[in-house]
């Protein structure tokens, strides 16, 4: 268990997000979490994670509005120092995300826009904003998907863009090495959730074809994702750095 360590989960209201938050405070870590426009999905985890004994509060951000970021950082520090006066935490998760299916000769400039502006260039920059924030020896944790590795028509524009964090988080673990922060990144396979519409929870079509071409046999689940996150958070994961761990059942071997 851990005291006083504090971690930043973007996109902590549900899915993923959630359970990789309620896996960190399990560890004895407090939560910050963040979420687009559900605050009672927020609450709502937040309501959870006290329920263990934990610290957990919610902030609203917009990950792909990047101009919001100096104000998201400066409730960031007052929440910080009202609490115990520190400035700093020690965990930066970037969840936060959404996506689209459609054809690569259907996707337009606005649907690519919107994957560049959540999944690459707002996770680029929220990490360049929070790294002064974060305690030497701190870890950053980028969510990616199976989709960088195999491919299924209709996510060319999404997966693009994990690909590049994947890129960018090796960048991330060598340039801030100096500081002892390492980064890496947890990539999902097939997981069951609300995300993209919910296809892989709902689609009775999908859902086969996922668990037909999955060594285990089934489709993930949130709770399949989190427990991972939260181990490369710890300290028996302190030397992981730049690599990627796809958490998928096996799919697609």
């Amino acid at each position: 268990m851990y005291t006083n360590k504090i971690a930043l989960v973007t996109g902590g209201s549900r899915g993923i997000g959630a359970d990789i938050a309620q896996n960190l405070a399990k560890k004895g870590i407090e939560v910050i979490i963040t979420y687009r426009s559900n605050s009672d999905a927020a609450e709502a985890v937040i309501a959870k994670i006290k329920q263990m004994g934990q610290k957990a509060v919610a902030f609203e951000l917009d990950v792909a509005d990047i101009a919001s970021f100096d104000q998201f950082f400066t409730q960031i520090a007052s929440y910080l120092k009202m609490k115990d006066g520190r400035l700093k935490f020690d965990f930066l998760i970037n969840n936060a995300g959404t996506g689209i299916y459609r054809p690569f000769l259907e996707t337009n400039e606005a649907h690519f826009d919107e994957m560049m502006n959540i999944h690459l260039k707002g996770v680029y920059f929220l990490t360049q904003k929070a790294v002064p924030f974060l305690n030497e020896g701190g870890r950053i944790i980028n969510i990616s998907s199976g989709l960088a590795r195999f491919s299924l028509p209709g996510s060319s524009a999404y997966a693009s863009m994990k690909g590049a964090v994947e890129v960018f988080t090796r960048y991330l673990a060598k340039e801030l090495g100096a500081r002892k922060i390492s980064a890496n990144v947890v990539a999902p396979g097939a997981v069951a959730t609300d995300f993209g519409g919910g296809i892989n929870k709902n689609n009775a079509e999908k859902r086969k074809l996922i668990a037909e071409n999955t060594a285990l046999g089934r489709v993930g689940l949130p709770e399949d994702i989190g427990g991972v996150v939260a181990f490369l958070c710890s300290e028996e994961a302190s030397w992981i750095n730049g690599q990627r761990i796809e958490v998928s059942g096996g799919i697609f071997l």
